[in-house]
């Protein structure tokens, strides 16, 4: 089983992120299921949602306490409250950010994780460029599908299709689209800088 962790504050679609991914794990074959955990509802207010997805079914109902992969929404919220608790070493992080790790204060903290599995993707920026409003989610959720593999772009750009419909929907595939190419590319980079390393 892998499960997700989602982090934002009221308003930047941290639930909707989460019932996507699990429509785009349930497109692609498998188990999944999303569910938030809900606190005050205000806009800007701290949030937190979950998904699962297996190959078998899904009997669990807690909260995540232990997630494979952590995405954060909104950067503000890393000093705020623990946003990376009981994440494993092996895990995946995912920032929505124009900032390095280093920037972020967070350089000591990742030293002991894989650095492929942390990722930094100006989401928000995305979600301005191709719908306009500052909802960073579907951007996450392609760079999510590139990150692990776990869900594919296309399954992604179907469950977008489910939920939204005319400039809205073409607005979130790209967005989606672009980050998902923004992070293979960094992959690539990544792997040409590993295989040049034990060339040296």
């Amino acid at each position: 089983m892998f499960q997700v962790r989602i982090h934002g504050r009221g308003g930047q679609g941290v639930v909707t992120g989460a019932e996507m991914m699990s429509i785009a794990a349930f497109l692609g074959g498998r188990h999944a299921q999303a569910f938030p955990s809900f606190g005050s509802e205000r806009t800007g207010a701290p949030v937190v949602a979950y998904c699962r997805m297996d190959d078998h079914e899904i009997r669990l109902r807690e909260p995540i306490m232990q997630p494979d992969a952590i995405i954060i929404q909104d950067s503000t919220l890393l000093h705020q409250i623990d946003v990376f608790g009981g994440l494993k070493k092996d895990g995946y992080i995912l920032i929505n950010t124009t900032h390095s790790f280093k920037d972020l204060g967070l350089d000591e903290f990742v030293k002991g994780f894989q650095q492929e599995r942390l990722l930094m993707v100006p989401a928000t920026d995305l979600a301005m460029k191709h719908v306009g409003r500052p909802v960073p989610n579907m951007p996450l959720l392609g760079a999510f599908a590139a990150l692990g593999g776990l869900i594919s772009l296309d399954a992604v750009q179907q469950a977008i299709a489910r939920k939204f419909s005319g400039a809205v929907q073409k607005g979130n595939q790209a967005a989606a689209k672009e980050a998902f190419d923004i992070v293979m590319q960094h992959k690539t980079q990544q792997t040409q800088q590993t295989q040049e390393t034990h060339h040296a």
